[in-house]
């Protein structure tokens, strides 16, 4: 049972906020994670949030969210289109656009660690829990150069299936990323393995966040 059974009151339709840097955040910190929700809660609605990229990692985004999220996404992908790498320098305008994402009104929302390394990615995780202070916030986590990978605390357990079907998506979706060394299956079905390993997963798969307060 996804212990959302226990925290969503289903006088809605589930609705979902994933906030992403980078045009493959989302897909790469909790991709799989969508793809279980979507069966589970197959009324559910997403809103898909992406803070930078050129005009060709939009169009891959874009193609991702299609992958992932189908016709579930109710608003998205949205493309703020700051300059990646600059967002903590730009903190107001920043701020202006999480302001807006209120408007969705969202029962879970998906958005960076606090601990990422990453300077961009550790901005919109702050100002995530700025914003929202009465809803569940889960964080995930991105693999990077940075070492940065810590000790979640919350796992999806994920069905070896829905993790190669995330596998399949990502290298589909990101062509341009396919060119970096670190962005292959191997890296991300290691991962997946890892997290459940963790939580003794009976798939021996699963994606893991950090939960800091779960409103129930």
């Amino acid at each position: 049972m996804s212990f959302l059974n226990l925290s969503f009151k289903a006088t809605h339709p589930l609705k979902i906020l994933c906030v992403g840097a980078h045009s493959d955040d989302i897909e790469i910190g909790c991709g799989g994670t969508i793809l279980r929700l979507r069966e589970e809660y197959p009324d559910c609605t997403l809103a898909w949030v992406v803070f930078s990229g050129s005009e060709q990692r939009q169009n891959e985004a874009r193609r991702a969210a299609e992958l992932f999220a189908g016709s579930a996404i109710e608003e998205g992908p949205t493309f703020a289109n700051f300059r990646d790498g600059f967002l903590p320098f730009m903190g107001s305008e920043v701020k202006d656009a999480f302001e807006k994402l209120k408007e969705t009104s969202p029962d879970v929302i998906f958005t960076h660690s606090r601990q990422d390394a990453h300077q961009d990615h550790r901005l919109l995780a702050e100002l995530t829990w700025n914003t929202f202070r009465n809803h569940t916030i889960l964080e995930y986590e991105i693999p990077k150069y940075d070492g940065d990978l810590g000790q979640p605390n919350m796992y999806f357990s994920l069905r070896s299936e829905i993790c190669e079907r995330k596998i399949e998506h990502l290298m589909e979706a990101f062509p341009t990323q396919r060119v970096k060394r670190w962005f292959d299956p191997e890296l991300f079905r290691s991962i997946l393995r890892l997290r459940g390993m963790e939580c003794n997963s009976p798939s021996g798969y699963a994606e893991a966040f950090y939960c800091r307060k779960l409103v129930l």
